[in-house]
């Protein structure tokens, strides 16, 4: 995983999203080749440039682009098994066509990138989208709903149901985000994943990722710590517990924190 530590740290514009994707789902797959997957991605677009013109509009190309992926290919939304972490690697999705929106959204874009078409990821609270925006022609498009295109009072409207909160005016949420933070996510996700599944050492694999990554971010010593207590590692647990509160000393749960780190001292004490 070092090779994903080092993109992490790269300034945004070094970071090669497929690449990072395809280190990511290494966690799930230790021998996985990224070159396949990567000629394949290249295939594709080849596929899609025979289709368009180089003067093709951005709503003719986006035409097109959506033909291609959800029609001809079949590319879409895992909604019958949407926590699967097959949904978060990469090298899955392309073999099902199915996955998160986050991962069909990186395939839409990797794609659009390599035809120069200017996609970029929408985070959205509680959904993914991508945006084209050639200055001339913005649209939002939903690459988990076989690319449908939305306004941005649609895309509000989206998230405000998906998440139960009134998002109608956060315009905040349709905001670019930068290829590292669209990796957090997907890593984000994946560690979901895992805890649903109870799968406690690969959800801690992910989760050291996320401490390497933003060293400086408390919450993420919480939740490796609450893991490390899930897998009994109470040694571990009571370290990242007494970072989290070093780096947020007030935080709101600091009572509960300080009562799980008196249970640990307790524990200790008895193993002397």
């Amino acid at each position: 995983m070092k090779d994903l530590l080092r993109l992490l740290v790269c300034h945004d514009e070094d970071i090669p999203l497929d690449v990072a994707a395809l280190d990511i789902a290494r966690i799930e797959f230790p021998d996985l080749e990224a070159e396949p997957w990567i000629g394949l991605l290249d295939s594709y677009a080849s596929e899609l440039a025979e289709r368009i013109l180089e003067e093709s509009t951005g709503l003719e190309y986006i035409g097109k682009a959506n033909h291609f992926l959800f029609e001809e290919l079949g590319f879409r939304g895992n909604e019958d098994d949407y926590y699967s972490p097959f949904n978060s690697c990469l090298n899955q999705v392309l073999v099902e066509r199915t996955g998160l929106p986050i991962t069909l959204s990186l395939v839409y874009i990797e794609i659009s990138r390599r035809l120069g078409r200017p996609i970029c990821g929408i985070g959205m609270p509680g959904h993914f989208l991508v945006e084209y925006n050639d200055g001339e022609t913005r649209r939002y498009i939903d690459p988990f709903h076989a690319g449908r295109v939305l306004g941005g009072e649609e895309c509000l409207a989206l998230a405000s149901k998906v998440t139960g909160m009134d998002l109608s005016d956060n315009w905040t949420a349709l905001a670019p985000v930068s290829k590292r933070q669209m990796a957090l996510r997907m890593l984000n996700n994946l560690r979901a994943a895992y805890l649903r599944r109870g799968t406690w050492a690969k959800a801690l694999e992910v989760q050291d990722l996320l401490v390497d990554a933003a060293p400086g971010e408390a919450l993420e010593y919480r939740q490796r710590g609450y893991l490390h207590l899930q897998m009994r590692n109470f040694h571990d647990a009571a370290r990242d517990l007494r970072k989290y509160l070093t780096l947020a000393p007030g935080a709101r749960d600091k009572e509960d924190v300080e009562k799980r780190l008196q249970s640990l001292r307790r524990w200790a004490a008895g193993m002397n």
